[in-house]
């Protein structure tokens, strides 16, 4: 007489490679949570990187005037004469020497900070101007311009590098 055995997995075969599996997602998964933060600061270093170059060379073609971006960003999103004033030609990102707005756009678009979702600039630099519902810092008369983080007590602080405050050089989590 022959058997006929039905080949398989027993129940505590299949427990114990769910429980491998459970364990291993346990140690994986937090090693990415803090990815998508990381790449927010990362983005944010990058941006007030461009921005202080742009801003450089904002200053160089106007006679060492910094840009008053507290307002809005038209001089950094649009074409601008030597004083700075935003072109109102039907298409003001295309420079026209021949009606002397020249210099810009510096910027493709708007900047938004990827911490606090924000365009807003708020005036001046230096303790207790940080705001998280604005996204960067700008002193107009040095022309400096910081990114606005919020770390995990929910404090806004002032960025140099997208991870570090201004003020205290800490590492902001």
């Amino acid at each position: 007489m022959t058997r006929n055995r039905k080949s398989g997995f027993t129940l505590v075969e299949i427990l114990i490679v769910v429980i491998i599996l459970g364990i291993l997602a346990a140690i994986v998964i937090p090693q990415f949570t803090n990815a998508s933060q990381d790449a927010r600061k990362s983005n944010l270093a990058s941006q007030v990187q461009t921005l202080k170059s742009q801003i450089e060379l904002y200053k160089l073609q106007h006679h060492d005037a910094p840009p008053q971006l507290q307002t809005n960003w038209d001089q950094f999103t649009k074409c601008t004469n030597d004083a700075g004033t935003v072109s109102t030609a039907a298409n003001p990102v295309l420079p026209d020497p021949t009606t002397g707005y020249q210099y810009g756009p510096y910027m493709q678009t708007t900047p938004t900070n990827p911490l606090t979702n924000h365009i807003e600039v708020v005036d001046g630099i230096g303790a207790g101007k940080a705001a998280a519902d604005k996204g960067f810092t700008f002193d107009k008369t040095t022309g400096v311009i910081h990114g606005i983080a919020v770390d995990t007590s929910a404090v806004a602080h002032e960025t140099d590098d997208g991870v570090t405050d201004v003020n205290t050089q800490a590492t902001i989590n």
